[in-house]
């Protein structure tokens, strides 16, 4: 008698237990359920943001606005806040309704394409690792352009020609840098006093945002003169000034460009 009350009493303690774990089990899947419902803050684009187009400028006009969406809809990565992301561009299209990613977000060397800014055109200069600051320049950076004249030659009012000194000017006081092209390796010979000399020169393309005045400048400059790329920051101070020749350089010489 003893032993069959042991047993019922066994067999209603399993089914309490077996009773409770369904009902647990039950409230987990409600519990995860509720939570998928949950709704949650992110940003989403309310127009298309272009690739290259700034965060900065895409909030100033008004495309990007806060929204509330379902735990489940939400996108892995997606922002609640623009501070993580408030100096980058847009790498590619963001389309409405489209929520905001880190991922989606970059400098301008990181776009899917080139994007030129408006009214401007992109012109791409070849340059040597030291005519383009040892190869720091990145796209997104700013640039001054110089350019130096070697020997140039004035024609006198006379008619007749004389040979000026070299000179050295700035050609663009500050552009914004599109992209940096693949290096390539040239061959570069200089006479010497113990002959000519041949050294492999790496050389990579360059290619900055100008107007139409500053593409003809820089081209022309590009055919007859030395190019050099000066990196700028905020605060670099860049005007347009006559420039340098020898002159400049040592005064106690006496040295008069011609005009």
């Amino acid at each position: 008698m003893a032993r069959r009350s042991v047993l019922l009493l066994v067999a209603a303690l399993i089914a309490l237990a077996g009773t409770a774990m369904i009902v647990l089990y039950v409230q987990g899947i409600d519990a995860r359920a509720t939570k998928d419902q949950e709704l949650v803050e992110v940003l989403v684009a309310t127009e298309t943001i272009d690739t290259g187009e700034a965060v900065s400028a895409a909030q100033e006009a008004g495309k990007i606005e806060k929204a509330e969406v379902r735990r489940a809809d939400l996108v892995d990565g997606s922002l609640s806040s623009t501070s993580s992301i408030a100096d980058l561009v847009a790498v590619g299209t963001i389309y409405p309704g489209e929520q905001l990613i880190a991922r989606k977000f970059g400098s301008l060397g990181d776009t899917e394409s080139l994007v030129i800014p408006d009214g401007k055109m992109a012109v791409s200069v070849e340059l040597t690792d030291f005519e383009r600051v040892a190869g720091f320049v990145n796209p997104g950076n700013e640039v001054a352009v110089f350019a130096t004249a070697l020997d140039p030659v004035a024609l006198l009012p006379e008619g007749e020609e004389q040979k000026l000194g070299s000179v050295t000017r700035i050609v663009l006081t500050r552009v914004p840098v599109l992209g940096v092209g693949t290096t390539s390796v040239t061959s570069r010979t200089t006479e010497g006093e113990d002959g000519a000399t041949t050294e492999e020169v790496a050389r990579t393309i360059l290619t900055i945002a100008v107007t139409q005045d500053e593409a003809e400048r820089l081209i022309h400059a590009d055919r007859v003169t030395e190019l050099n790329f000066a990196l700028l920051t905020d605060d670099s101070k860049v005007e347009n000034e006559p420039g340098a020749d020898l002159g400049t350089i040592f005064p106690e010489l006496n040295l008069r460009r011609l005009p």
